[in-house]
């Protein structure tokens, strides 16, 4: 019988999981490190980063599910744009000329 060791499948990845700013307080990281963890008790994720002397900071990132974003009707925008030219011309005949805006002039004596 063959023995299999881990390598013969590939490497293996893991999403790393912790409870809360606690979690990410007692996780283990070496000097000059960087790693991103899942927070399991709220949508966010901790970006740790570690310096030369091991001290870690931390960064919490909110994180939500991705909306895709609707595709632009094209036909909508075109039937809305002639509505609203017909709209306008339809004002502008109606007056024989563009309606201007009324200042108010000073009084001169």
């Amino acid at each position: 019988m063959q023995y299999f060791n881990q390598n013969n499948y590939g490497p293996r990845y893991e999403v790393i999981q912790v409870n809360g700013e606690g979690g990410v307080d007692a996780f283990q990281m070496g000097p000059n490190s960087s790693v991103l963890l899942l927070d399991k008790t709220a949508p966010i994720v901790w970006l740790v980063q570690s310096d030369g002397a091991g001290y870690k900071v931390k960064t919490p990132y909110d994180i939500s599910p991705h909306q895709a974003i609707p595709p632009v009707d094209v036909n909508s925008l075109e039937q809305r744009l002639s509505k609203l030219e017909e709209i306008v011309n339809a004002k502008y005949q109606s007056d024989d000329k563009p309606v201007k805006s009324k200042k108010s002039k000073p009084n001169v004596q």
